[in-house]
């Protein structure tokens, strides 16, 4: 604490400073000493009187998440098991389901599945509870625990019982564990269609996207029609890797800027010259899942008119952490910062709006799910521009494009809506006349 109050004084730089930096801030050191006292006094009452023994490090650490837990629904203290369990996430290897879960108000959500993972392909979707393993009730439980019982073994069994927000019970999953390894990207060609399925934006995301982009023109011994980024259900990542996967589409221009506590603080990104997908038509797939990195990109290749957006309206996360190291096996990480797209947008709370909003008309729960965002978590960083939900994701009409069932589209083929929609409007795109017709779209502007 002493080293951290000193570094300030130290860089000013400038003794005659000392007095008076020390008499504006009398008063308010006073009190917070004050709080500290009470908080000392309660620690030292719980150690000395609660019902059952309780060790110091325990009541310390639970001190610490409460504090961070107080600001906003990001910022937290990793623990030796936390800090390494997040550096081998984004290593992209990890053993378990391939679940990312939260905790709220005791209960066990799912954030988003990991794609090819035994929760996704067991239909585990974004916003499902886990309210018990093996038969075992895991409300009330810290999310700890609950993620300690969910891993074991690689060939292991392990039985979940969800409960999904408009499905009228609940339902067990039983789901085998592995190691499950993290792809950050996967690509394949459709109708010369270039795919380009972007899963987390971890150390190695940016390499593989300009791999893809090579490969993909290997494979069509040419050119592609164009290009589909799908940032569906991605859950964001590193900061610098979703500029990476940006610039890969741009030629010039920024991509982001975050803003700090002060006016000042304001650090911009911008892309290098050298489109990789050279200037060919491109959409985007976003839905409630995509957050933060993906938002990023998302927003950048919306602002330069360098893409169409399509799908739902995303997550709505625009803030940065920072990861800040406290000794080798222990981190703060701490909400540092605001991004914001090109035109000054920020997506907190309100998130990227699609340009066209397409269902997903082949998932059977699509239309009474609710969907998890930013916003629906307590604390959340507030946006001076609101977004009203009903006004992005319903016109009370059904559009007669999206009129087909979930059996009909099945009996065509179709396992994918979003997909295949997207596909056929990148082959809609490579006339000159749309190409033109893209790149003259209005500019988006921040809202005042």
């Amino acid at each position: 604490m002493t080293k951290a109050l000193l570094r300030p004084l130290l860089l000013v730089g400038a003794v005659a400073l000392v007095p008076a930096v020390t008499a504006g801030m009398a008063a308010t050191d006073v009190q917070t000493y004050r709080e500290l006292d009470q908080f000392m006094n309660v620690f030292e009452r719980v150690r000395a009187e609660y019902v059952d023994k309780v060790d110091d490090k325990t009541l310390i650490k639970g001190a610490i998440d409460g504090m961070l837990a107080s600001l906003d629904p990001h910022s937290s203290y990793l623990d030796a098991r936390d800090f390494q369990n997040m550096k081998t996430q984004t290593d992209g290897e990890y053993g378990g389901l391939g679940l990312t879960v939260g905790m709220e108000d005791g209960a066990v959500k799912v954030q988003s599945p990991t794609e090819d993972s035994p929760a996704f392909r067991a239909g585990i979707k974004s916003g499902d509870y886990i309210t018990h393993l093996d038969g075992n009730l895991i409300y009330g439980g810290t999310l700890d625990e609950s993620v300690d019982k969910m891993r074991g073994a690689p060939g292991s069994k392990v039985r979940l019982t969800i409960v999904r927000p408009g499905r009228d019970k609940p339902f067990d999953v039983t789901l085998v564990r592995e190691i499950v390894t993290v792809k950050p990207v996967k690509w394949e060609v459709r109708s010369r269609v270039g795919i380009i399925n972007i899963n987390a934006f971890s150390r190695l995301t940016g390499d593989a996207v300009r791999s893809a982009l090579v490969s993909i023109d290997k494979s069509v011994g040419g050119r592609p029609l164009g290009y589909v980024i799908d940032l569906r259900s991605n859950p964001g990542g590193l900061l610098d890797q979703s500029i990476e996967v940006a610039d890969a589409f741009l030629d010039h221009g920024e991509i982001v800027s975050q803003r700090g506590r002060e006016k000042a603080d304001i650090e911009r990104y911008y892309a290098k010259p050298g489109d990789l997908s050279h200037g060919l038509p491109i959409v985007v797939l976003v839905d409630s899942g995509s957050a933060s990195a993906a938002e990023i990109v998302a927003g950048a290749l919306q602002d330069q008119h360098r893409a169409l957006v399509m799908g739902e309206r995303s997550f709505g996360k625009g803030s940065v952490q920072t990861l800040l190291p406290l000794s080798e096996d222990t981190a703060l990480r701490l909400t540092t910062a605001r991004y914001f797209t090109p035109s000054g947008r920020s997506v907190q709370e309100g998130g990227i709006e699609p340009d066209i909003l397409v269902p997903q008309l082949t998932d059977v729960d699509f239309k009474d799910r609710p969907r998890l965002r930013e916003a629906d978590l307590r604390r959340h960083l507030i946006n001076e521009v609101k977004v009203d939900d009903k006004i992005l994701e319903d016109d009370g009409k059904t559009d007669p494009r999206f009129a087909q069932t979930p059996d009909q589209l099945k009996k065509a083929g179709i396992t994918d809506f979003q997909l295949d929609y997207a596909i056929r409007t990148v082959s809609r795109l490579t006339t000159p006349a749309a190409t033109a017709a893209l790149a003259a779209r209005p500019t988006r502007t921040a809202a005042k």
